[in-house]
């Protein structure tokens, strides 16, 4: 098996590394494309061993499943200029945030096996939360190897594609809340007097100590909570603070808007494939390569 990413950005590297970490597939199986210049992480991605190009049609040719990890914007010229040397081998992974599975299928040829997925950057370290859906075409063989290979960094959850922005709202983004909660955090202790470094530790120690209580115990956060909040102690104080500053509903909010926004930048994709493919459409319905309507 032989992977490919189209896009070398960190969510592209992210994958790679915790790919690699598994023994799932050897460095030589990988290729990543990406333009030439800066902002990618194709020399990362060779020092790993992977296989690296400028072409993204010669990382499809080579790869028997391919990772879309472009920005949203960019995917319809990247479908548009892969779409020749697509066929029914190929299997795509789109991880580019709010393209529906509809939109990448109108710009390859018929009968594409496609899944769209929404990991997060902790994928790296083997810890991402990881949600995909099948397109129509792709084969229940499809989603094993996919469950393979996305739970190879972390969580892995099959849902229907509606839920996949709100995915993106919580998990995709969410790794950003929880930095900003474990700095505000370690500054609260450098404020009462703890070194940075120690600070720092303890708080992602918190923060992750916290997270497996709720997974190994089973039990509701609320309860947990309640568990360490004493009657007039110093918690209950705490969360009376947060509670009045309004910390719950601004994290609410916060996966709502962003979930939001992956809605929009899911319309304006689609929108850019439409025009892309109204491009590429003769007056007469017959496509301007001469390969027939897609």
């Amino acid at each position: 098996m032989s992977v490919g990413f189209i896009g070398a950005g960190r969510i592209a590297l992210a994958m790679s590394r915790g790919i690699l970490k598994t023994g799932l597939i050897k460095p030589n199986r990988i290729t990543a494309s990406a333009p030439r210049g800066r902002g990618n992480s194709l020399m990362e991605l060779k020092k790993l061993g992977a296989n690296t190009t400028i072409d993204n049609r010669e990382c499809v040719r080579a790869s028997d499943i391919v990772f879309i990890s472009v920005k949203a914007d960019l995917v319809p010229t990247v479908l548009e200029e892969i779409h020749p040397v697509v066929d029914k081998s190929k299997l795509f992974i789109s991880v580019a945030a709010g393209v529906t599975i509809d939109a990448i299928q109108l710009s390859l040829p018929a009968e594409s096996r496609i899944i769209r997925a929404m990991t997060n950057t902790p994928c790296a370290v083997g810890t991402a939360a990881t949600a995909f859906s099948a397109g129509n075409h792709a084969t229940a063989s499809d989603s094993r190897v996919a469950m393979e290979l996305l739970s190879s960094f972390g969580y892995c959850v099959q849902l229907d594609e509606s839920m996949l922005d709100a995915v993106c709202g919580l998990a995709g983004s969410g790794p950003a809340y929880a930095y900003v909660f474990i700095e505000a955090l370690a500054d609260g202790g450098v404020r009462m007097g703890l070194p940075r470094g120690l600070s720092t530790r303890l708080a992602c120690e918190v923060v992750l100590g916290a997270a497996r209580m709720v997974l190994d115990t089973g039990d509701h956060p609320s309860q947990l909570k309640d568990n360490v909040s004493s009657p007039g102690g110093s918690t209950i104080c705490a969360l009376h603070g947060l509670d009045a500053s309004g910390f719950r509903g601004l994290v609410i909010d916060a996966v709502r808007d962003a979930t939001l926004r992956t809605t929009e930048l899911s319309e304006l994709a689609n929108q850019g494939i439409g025009v892309k493919q109204r491009q590429t459409l003769l007056p007469n319905g017959s496509s301007a390569t001469g390969k027939g309507q897609l």
